[in-house]
Protein backbone atom coordinates (compact mmCIF):
# COMPACT_ATOMS: atom_id res chain seq x y z
CA UNK A 1 0.00 0.00 0.00
CA UNK A 2 2.88 2.35 -0.73
CA UNK A 3 0.64 4.60 -2.82
CA UNK A 4 -2.12 4.84 -0.19
CA UNK A 5 -2.21 8.01 1.91
CA UNK A 6 -4.08 7.76 5.20
CA UNK A 7 -5.20 11.22 6.30
CA UNK A 8 -5.11 10.82 10.08
CA UNK A 9 -5.40 14.46 11.13
CA UNK A 10 -7.28 14.61 14.47
CA UNK A 11 -10.08 16.78 13.05
CA UNK A 12 -10.57 14.37 10.14
CA UNK A 13 -10.78 11.38 12.46
CA UNK A 14 -13.12 13.17 14.87
CA UNK A 15 -15.57 14.19 12.13
CA UNK A 16 -15.45 10.74 10.56
CA UNK A 17 -16.44 9.18 13.88
CA UNK A 18 -19.44 11.52 14.13
CA UNK A 19 -20.47 10.53 10.59
CA UNK A 20 -20.24 6.82 11.36
CA UNK A 21 -22.83 7.00 14.15
CA UNK A 22 -26.13 5.53 13.03
CA UNK A 23 -28.08 8.31 14.76
CA UNK A 24 -26.38 11.08 12.75
CA UNK A 25 -29.08 13.02 10.91
CA UNK A 26 -28.99 13.67 7.17
CA UNK A 27 -28.29 17.32 7.88
CA UNK A 28 -25.37 16.64 10.21
CA UNK A 29 -23.97 13.89 7.95
CA UNK A 30 -24.00 16.23 4.96
CA UNK A 31 -22.46 19.09 6.94
CA UNK A 32 -19.71 16.89 8.37
CA UNK A 33 -18.90 15.52 4.93
CA UNK A 34 -18.45 19.06 3.63
CA UNK A 35 -16.15 19.95 6.52
CA UNK A 36 -14.19 16.73 6.22
CA UNK A 37 -13.72 17.01 2.47
CA UNK A 38 -12.36 20.53 2.91
CA UNK A 39 -9.78 19.24 5.38
CA UNK A 40 -8.86 16.34 3.11
CA UNK A 41 -8.46 18.67 0.12
CA UNK A 42 -5.48 20.35 1.79
CA UNK A 43 -3.63 17.03 1.94
CA UNK A 44 -4.66 15.89 -1.53
CA UNK A 45 -3.42 19.11 -3.16
CA UNK A 46 -0.21 19.30 -1.12
CA UNK A 47 2.07 18.27 -4.00
CA UNK A 48 0.46 20.22 -6.83
CA UNK A 49 3.18 21.70 -9.07
CA UNK A 50 3.90 25.43 -8.90
CA UNK A 51 5.37 27.98 -11.25
CA UNK A 52 6.88 31.41 -10.66
CA UNK A 53 5.24 34.57 -11.99
CA UNK A 54 5.93 38.28 -11.60
CA UNK A 55 3.32 40.30 -9.71
CA UNK A 56 2.98 43.82 -8.31
CA UNK A 57 2.27 44.14 -4.60
CA UNK A 58 1.19 47.55 -3.24
CA UNK A 59 4.89 48.17 -2.49
CA UNK A 60 7.03 46.50 -5.16
CA UNK A 61 7.43 43.87 -7.87
CA UNK A 62 8.08 40.33 -6.70
CA UNK A 63 8.33 36.74 -7.90
CA UNK A 64 5.45 34.67 -6.49
CA UNK A 65 4.14 31.14 -6.94
CA UNK A 66 0.90 29.96 -8.54
CA UNK A 67 -0.37 26.49 -9.40
CA UNK A 68 1.16 25.32 -12.66
CA UNK A 69 -0.83 24.07 -15.63
CA UNK A 70 -4.51 24.07 -16.53
CA UNK A 71 -7.20 24.24 -13.88
CA UNK A 72 -7.73 21.22 -11.67
CA UNK A 73 -10.72 18.95 -12.41
CA UNK A 74 -12.77 17.36 -9.63
CA UNK A 75 -14.57 14.28 -10.98
CA UNK A 76 -17.52 12.95 -8.98
CA UNK A 77 -18.58 9.32 -9.28
CA UNK A 78 -22.37 9.67 -9.14
CA UNK A 79 -24.18 10.07 -7.02
CA UNK A 80 -22.45 9.97 -3.64
CA UNK A 81 -19.34 11.70 -4.96
CA UNK A 82 -21.33 14.94 -5.25
CA UNK A 83 -21.23 15.21 -1.46
CA UNK A 84 -17.48 15.79 -1.69
CA UNK A 85 -17.57 18.64 -4.17
CA UNK A 86 -18.62 21.67 -2.12
CA UNK A 87 -16.04 21.03 0.59
CA UNK A 88 -13.21 20.65 -1.90
CA UNK A 89 -14.32 23.75 -3.80
CA UNK A 90 -13.75 25.72 -0.60
CA UNK A 91 -10.04 25.04 -1.13
CA UNK A 92 -9.87 25.14 -4.94
CA UNK A 93 -12.84 27.32 -6.00
CA UNK A 94 -11.55 27.64 -9.57
CA UNK A 95 -11.60 23.89 -10.21
CA UNK A 96 -13.63 22.47 -13.06
CA UNK A 97 -16.20 19.73 -12.33
CA UNK A 98 -16.80 16.45 -14.14
CA UNK A 99 -19.32 13.67 -13.50
CA UNK A 100 -19.26 9.97 -14.28
CA UNK A 101 -22.18 7.64 -13.65
CA UNK A 102 -21.72 3.89 -13.28
CA UNK A 103 -24.04 1.07 -12.27
CA UNK A 104 -23.30 -2.58 -11.63
CA UNK A 105 -24.70 -5.03 -14.17
CA UNK A 106 -26.60 -7.63 -12.10
CA UNK A 107 -25.59 -10.45 -14.45
CA UNK A 108 -21.90 -9.74 -14.85
CA UNK A 109 -21.39 -7.65 -11.68
CA UNK A 110 -19.22 -5.34 -13.79
CA UNK A 111 -19.62 -1.54 -13.84
CA UNK A 112 -21.52 -0.06 -16.80
CA UNK A 113 -21.18 3.62 -17.70
CA UNK A 114 -24.46 5.54 -18.09
CA UNK A 115 -23.23 9.14 -17.84
CA UNK A 116 -19.98 10.92 -18.66
CA UNK A 117 -19.59 14.69 -18.79
CA UNK A 118 -16.23 16.41 -18.49
CA UNK A 119 -14.86 19.91 -19.04
CA UNK A 120 -13.18 20.66 -22.36
CA UNK A 121 -9.43 20.31 -22.89
CA UNK A 122 -8.91 17.49 -20.38
CA UNK A 123 -5.47 16.62 -21.77
CA UNK A 124 -2.72 17.60 -19.36
CA UNK A 125 -5.10 18.54 -16.54
CA UNK A 126 -4.75 17.16 -13.01
CA UNK A 127 -7.79 15.11 -11.95
CA UNK A 128 -9.06 14.29 -8.47
CA UNK A 129 -11.71 11.54 -8.51
CA UNK A 130 -14.03 11.65 -5.50
CA UNK A 131 -16.31 8.94 -4.10
CA UNK A 132 -16.99 8.49 -0.37
CA UNK A 133 -16.57 4.68 -0.39
CA UNK A 134 -13.91 2.49 -2.00
CA UNK A 135 -15.61 -0.88 -1.49
CA UNK A 136 -15.00 -3.50 -4.20
CA UNK A 137 -13.00 -0.98 -6.21
CA UNK A 138 -14.57 -2.03 -9.51
CA UNK A 139 -16.34 1.28 -10.17
CA UNK A 140 -13.28 3.29 -9.15
CA UNK A 141 -11.03 1.28 -11.46
CA UNK A 142 -13.50 1.65 -14.35
CA UNK A 143 -13.81 5.41 -13.77
CA UNK A 144 -10.05 5.90 -13.72
CA UNK A 145 -9.61 3.81 -16.87
CA UNK A 146 -12.21 5.96 -18.67
CA UNK A 147 -10.53 9.18 -17.52
CA UNK A 148 -7.08 8.02 -18.60
CA UNK A 149 -8.41 7.89 -22.16
CA UNK A 150 -8.45 11.71 -22.01
CA UNK A 151 -4.67 11.88 -21.32
CA UNK A 152 -4.70 13.85 -18.05
CA UNK A 153 -1.41 14.90 -16.48
CA UNK A 154 -2.29 13.07 -13.26
CA UNK A 155 -5.13 11.23 -11.52
CA UNK A 156 -5.75 10.88 -7.77
CA UNK A 157 -8.55 9.03 -6.00
CA UNK A 158 -10.09 10.35 -2.77
CA UNK A 159 -12.54 8.57 -0.47
CA UNK A 160 -13.74 8.68 3.12
CA UNK A 161 -13.49 4.95 3.72
CA UNK A 162 -11.71 2.14 1.94
CA UNK A 163 -11.90 -1.62 2.25
CA UNK A 164 -8.70 -3.64 1.76
CA UNK A 165 -10.38 -5.39 -1.17
CA UNK A 166 -11.11 -2.08 -2.91
CA UNK A 167 -7.60 -0.78 -2.36
CA UNK A 168 -6.17 -3.99 -3.84
CA UNK A 169 -8.46 -3.81 -6.90
CA UNK A 170 -7.70 -0.17 -7.66
CA UNK A 171 -3.97 -0.57 -7.12
CA UNK A 172 -3.81 -3.67 -9.30
CA UNK A 173 -5.56 -1.86 -12.15
CA UNK A 174 -3.87 1.53 -11.69
CA UNK A 175 -0.71 1.31 -9.59
CA UNK A 176 0.20 4.88 -10.62
CA UNK A 177 -2.92 6.41 -9.04
CA UNK A 178 -2.50 7.47 -5.40
CA UNK A 179 -5.39 6.76 -3.03
CA UNK A 180 -6.26 9.24 -0.26
CA UNK A 181 -8.59 8.05 2.50
CA UNK A 182 -9.52 8.88 6.07
CA UNK A 183 -9.72 5.20 7.10
CA UNK A 184 -9.11 1.67 5.86
CA UNK A 185 -11.78 -0.49 7.46
CA UNK A 186 -11.73 -4.21 8.19
CA UNK A 187 -13.50 -5.90 5.26
CA UNK A 188 -16.49 -6.15 2.94
CA UNK A 189 -19.60 -8.10 3.85
CA UNK A 190 -21.45 -10.45 1.48
CA UNK A 191 -23.38 -7.51 -0.02
CA UNK A 192 -20.30 -5.43 -0.73
CA UNK A 193 -20.71 -3.02 2.20
CA UNK A 194 -17.65 -1.86 4.12
CA UNK A 195 -17.44 -3.09 7.74
CA UNK A 196 -17.66 -1.42 10.20
CA UNK A 197 -18.27 1.36 7.66
CA UNK A 198 -21.00 3.98 7.88
CA UNK A 199 -23.80 2.50 5.76
CA UNK A 200 -24.79 3.68 2.29
CA UNK A 201 -23.11 7.07 1.86
CA UNK A 202 -25.41 8.19 -0.93
CA UNK A 203 -28.55 7.43 1.07
CA UNK A 204 -27.17 9.22 4.12
CA UNK A 205 -26.10 12.29 2.13
CA UNK A 206 -29.40 12.69 0.27
CA UNK A 207 -31.83 11.26 2.83
CA UNK A 208 -32.97 8.42 0.59
CA UNK A 209 -33.26 4.65 1.05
Amino acid sequence: MSNVHLIDHPLVQHKLTLMRRKDASTNSFRRLLGELSTLMAYEVTRDMPLQDIQIETPLETMTAKVIDGKKLVLVSILRAGNGFLDGMLNVVPGARIGHIGLYRDPATLQPVEYYFKMPSEMAERDIIVVDPMLATGNSAAAAVARLKQLSPRSVKFVCLLAAPEGVATLQAAHPDVPIYTAAIDRELNDHGYILPGLGDAGDRIFGTK
